[in-house]
């Protein structure tokens, strides 16, 4: 039975669907980035929502900017936007449900045009983005934007008028709602990236100078660029969470979703053109989100920069058996407690130490089976916002940084690309090509890697982290990560 608006109501009594009138739903929320954590998330919070009055106005029209290879968009137009999502808890209990948020879906790769008429029409009150840590065009070290890297953006910076980025499409949006007075609009990043809304802001502002210059006075009186959190792991779609759906519940769902049970999401009150009422269905509203971002950043995406590299060089599949691994546990905790918790600021309920300690109670369920692999993907946008400010900060303070300094001989060593079995890792990274050849130069030169400084900045010449980089590297090239993390644990 295919997943469709025809078929909601043939699904089992135990899968729970939309009970409200999809096709009276609008489209207050155009969301470039469906992927799958867009799907888990904010694209769920929404679906709470429309159970509710309060709901009215603010379902979402997707958008991807890239076709590549299987298409969401395909699967979610063959199922009038619907989709599965199955949360599953450590004991083997799952609970799915079908979510109807998302109601229509344009492929910026197929025709820009129709985006850019959905990101202009009055209903639009909020834009927001999915585009993965290292999609806004901002230099890691300087925090500038220069849309260097990005190919989209760069084609854009080149030709306004080729339409194929996110911000190219934005801002002629943006161009039309001015001239047709669609009035104001929000800019909302939900990407794992601290003071993700000024990122956003930073990001448009320079793309926008270099474009379309008379466009910024309108961006200053009419956008507003909410910063937010959020929190929930989940894995990209496999055959076999296709395979659950159909033996379970007998349902053919193209592109179903997985994740586990924890959620959260934090979000700034700050919106130019009204919000929908999230806090009623369990969003953090705040006036702050700073705190919050820092804890997660550093203790959740932190943590998984922590143990990804140790567990793939050991030969590891999966982020459940690295927390497993008595050194990889000990390591991350000392991690937590030493190296991030101590940047963190105080926040009024949250122990962070013990939210720490739930972090690595949720990566070690079992049943979400996320592999090692999409985490150490990308970690030249990741480990500079994950990992890199606490250890600035820490060195401010005259503090230790021996668990991070490993961490990124960890990344050094993986870049080389074998594992301590002699098996090939597959390094993907934008910056793969330099990374592994500065990798290559590891043993002749133990600072070869630091010295990508677009990455690094000045830590290759600050003896403070350069020292116990070095020692853990030459420690995993003479003895081993088992070694090493035993160092890193019996360390006074």
């Amino acid at each position: 039975m295919k997943l469709s608006n025809s078929t909601l109501h043939s699904l089992p009594s135990d899968v729970v669907v939309p009970t409200y009138d999809r096709s009276d739903l609008t489209p207050g929320i155009v969301h470039i980035g469906v992927g799958h954590f867009h799907r888990s998330h904010q694209a769920m919070y929404l679906d709470r929502l429309l159970h509710t009055e309060a709901g009215a106005g603010w379902a979402i029209w997707g958008v991807s900017i890239e076709s590549k290879g299987e298409d969401i968009a395909d699967a979610l137009a063959g199922q009038d936007g619907l989709y599965s999502l199955t949360e599953k808890d450590p004991d083997g209990a799952t609970r799915t449900t079908v979510i109807g948020s998302i109601v229509g879906f344009d492929r910026a790769a197929d025709d820009g045009e129709p985006v850019i008429s959905r990101l202009a029409d009055p209903n639009t009150k909020i834009i927001s983005l999915t585009i993965t840590e290292g999609g806004y065009g901002i230099d890691p070290v300087t925090g500038a934007f220069s849309g260097a890297g990005d190919p989209l953006i760069e084609a854009d910076l080149a030709d306004p008028n080729s339409n194929r980025s996110w911000l190219g499409l934005v801002v002629k949006a943006l161009i039309r709602r001015k001239e047709s007075g669609a009035g104001a609009v929000t800019l909302m990043s939900c990407d794992n990236i601290q003071e993700n809304g000024h990122v956003a802001r930073e990001a448009l502002i320079g793309f926008t100078k270099a474009v379309a210059p008379e466009l910024l006075s309108w961006i200053d009186a009419n956008m507003s660029f909410p910063s937010s959190m959020v929190d929930r792991v989940t894995p990209g779609t496999v055959d076999a969470d296709r395979a659950f759906l159909s033996e379970t519940y007998g349902v053919d769902d193209a592109w179903p979703v997985t994740c586990e049970p924890f959620t959260q999401w934090v979000l700034e009150d700050n919106f130019a053109a009204g919000r929908p009422a999230l806090e009623t269905v369990g969003v953090d509203v705040v006036a702050d989100v700073e705190p919050y971002e820092l804890m997660k950043l550093r203790l959740a995406n932190g943590t998984h920069q922590a143990l990804c590299y140790f567990g793939h060089l050991l030969g590891l599949e999966y982020v459940h058996e690295a927390i497993a691994d008595p050194g990889i546990n000990a390591m991350l905790l000392r991690y937590i407690d030493e190296e991030a918790v101590p940047t963190l600021r105080p926040i009024p309920g949250v122990d962070l130490h013990g939210w720490g300690r739930t972090v690595l109670q949720r990566f070690g369920n079992p049943q979400i089976k996320d592999r090692l692999s999409r985490i150490c993907e990308d970690t030249s946008d990741r480990i500079p916002k994950f990992v890199l400010p606490g250890v600035r900060d820490q060195l401010a303070a005259s503090r230790p940084v021996a668990v991070c300094a490993a961490v990124v001989a960890g990344w050094a060593r993986y870049a080389e690309g074998t594992d301590e079995n002699g098996d090939a890792i597959d390094v993907r990274d934008p910056r793969r090509e330099q990374l592994m050849t500065a990798a290559g130069l590891n043993r002749e030169n133990p600072t070869a890697f630091l010295d990508v400084t677009e990455i690094f900045g000045d830590l290759g010449a600050t003896e403070a982290f350069a020292g116990p980089y070095r020692s853990a590297l030459s420690t995993l090239h003479t003895a081993g990560t088992r070694a090493l993390l035993d160092s890193l644990t019996t360390a006074d």
